[in-house]
């Protein structure tokens, strides 16, 4: 247990560091919220990476899915490195700097608002992204505090709101940059840890093949065995429907997406691509790896894990060295701190820029719109903890469903009028809102009708309906001023100088 504080300690301390180092490295609104768009490759993948992957994939989600579809769930880790992390660089990085540079836009409804001519579209993308997030918030909370508490004894309650207040310390001190640097050093503890713990988690069965074994003498719910050993397990459905939604999520969600906002140059975006896609391999690939062999560690109650979902990681955890639990819980509080920062640092600035600043009779100077945004990042933690709180209190309540409700919504609402806004000149206003009414409407709706039975394949649909929709409608009603667009698509004309090599 000493070891555990030592090391937990350590690391907490590090993080304040840096962000007491960045407090007068970020003056300004861009500074704060993009880093001044200066940020290397390898920053950038890091923030994106472990943004990505939190406390959620690691406790919630390879959980769950684990038990679920045993080691077949390693294809939503798979799904997420080449669809969430490889695919959205290639397809979505370098024209979202381009055209996030040219319109000056620094959050996600800001790009809504310039891209479309309409402020009407940037306030409601803005609700969206405040409420939406929350929720997503709250579920990292409750991955993190599980842990912990079988880690330290801690109470759940009391490492929520300690977690929410070293998070805003280190955020509200030194913005994006002190999040990036940050990012940087969790990625690195993210990578170590995850290899670590799974060969340690399996050296407990005798091996990797011994593993295998003994899992697949496990019945699945038709009584045949070998289900949860095999290629693509019992449900492969189901299975795609996660992957859909871990992956394809990503390219609609807002704390992701601006990540390429601030990227420095096109070599930057190139090197990223790859250092992004080894991430999320290892650190994807090994979770959902991991949590497929959840089954021999914890037992099954009518078809179900005792405990839970939410606990067979921490229960797998237990049988682990003290010293290697203690890099297990710095790994975990890497990665939700990380996605945390991103997540309040998103929605602080989503409200002040587009929200809180266009209403203001008297202008907002740089000072006050950097003091609001820090004030926002206190309001968006407390109503987090405490409804992290209330989940956590609730025993029907899942980490993963908390998270399908927010992807489904901001990917379902978001991803279609971003991306085809990148490359289609044809969307229009119409397309656009038709595409918000989708994304939010079907998750929510399905909150409280349930007409899809899983929130994680309801998301996956919201997703692909916005994909459908948004061209649909664009088609069929009045265009944008042909002059708007063509000036907003002159980004891309710009003649650059560049070397053979560099374009290898």
């Amino acid at each position: 247990m000493t070891a555990r504080w030592i090391v937990l300690v350590l690391y907490l301390a590090l993080m304040i560091g840096i962000g007491v180092y960045y407090r007068r490295k970020s003056a300004s609104v861009n500074d704060f919220v993009l880093g001044g768009r200066g940020l290397g490759a390898w920053f950038t993948a890091f923030a994106y990476g472990t943004s990505y992957f939190s406390a959620v994939i690691f406790v919630g989600y390879a959980g769950k899915f684990g038990w679920n579809y045993g080691v077949a769930s390693t294809w939503v880790g798979i799904g997420n490195a080449v669809i969430g992390s490889w695919l959205a660089w290639k397809v979505l990085g370098r024209r979202t700097r381009i055209m996030s540079k040219h319109l000056e836009a620094k959050t996600m409804p800001e790009y809504f608002e310039k891209r479309y001519n309409s402020k009407p579209l940037k306030i409601v993308s803005a609700l969206i992204v405040f409420v939406f997030l929350i929720p997503y918030t709250a579920s990292v909370y409750n991955g993190l505090s599980r842990l912990f508490e079988k880690g330290f004894g801690i109470p759940y309650k009391y490492c929520i709101i300690g977690m929410a207040v070293f998070t805003a310390v280190y955020v509200i001190m030194g913005g994006y940059k002190a999040t990036a640097l940050n990012d940087f050093i969790q990625g690195i503890v993210m990578l170590v840890g995850i290899a670590a713990v799974v060969l340690a988690v399996l050296g407990e069965n005798g091996g990797l093949g011994n593993s295998f074994d003994l899992l697949g003498d496990i019945s699945d719910a038709n009584g045949d065995k070998g289900a949860y050993s095999s290629l693509f397990g019992p449900d492969p459905i189901n299975l795609a429907g996660v992957v859909i939604l871990t992956s394809l999520g990503t390219w609609g969600l807002p704390q992701m997406v601006q990540k390429f906002y601030a990227i420095k140059d096109d070599k930057a975006i190139k090197t990223g691509t790859i250092v992004s896609t080894f991430f999320a391999v290892v650190v994807a690939g090994g979770c959902y790896f991991l949590g497929g062999f959840g089954r021999l560690f914890v037992k099954s109650a009518d078809g179900l894990p005792e405990g839970g979902f939410d606990g067979i990681v921490p229960t797998m955890m237990e049988k682990l060295p003290s010293l290697l639990f203690g890099l297990v819980i710095v790994l975990v509080l890497s990665a939700s701190m990380s996605t945390l920062s991103s997540l309040v640092l998103t929605s602080s600035s989503t409200l002040t820029i587009d929200l809180i600043k266009p209403i203001m009779k008297e202008k907002m100077d740089e000072k006050k719109q950097l003091i609001t945004m820090r004030i926002f990042i206190a309001v968006f933690l407390i109503i987090s903890v405490v409804l992290a709180i209330i989940t956590l209190e609730n025993p029907q309540t899942v980490i993963s469903t908390l998270m399908s409700i927010s992807w489904g919504a901001l990917a379902g609402a978001f991803l279609a009028p971003f991306l085809y806004g990148l490359y289609w000149k044809g969307v229009t206003r119409a397309g656009v809102w038709a595409g918000f009414i989708a994304g939010v409407g079907i998750t929510v709706s399905n909150m409280f009708i349930g007409y899809i039975a899983s929130p994680i394949n309801a998301g996956a649909v919201a997703m692909v309906a916005g994909l459908v929709i948004v061209p649909l409608v664009s088609l069929v009603t009045p265009k944008l001023k042909k002059e708007d667009v063509d000036e907003i698509f002159t980004c891309y004309e710009e003649k650059v100088v560049s070397t053979k090599k560099r374009n290898l």
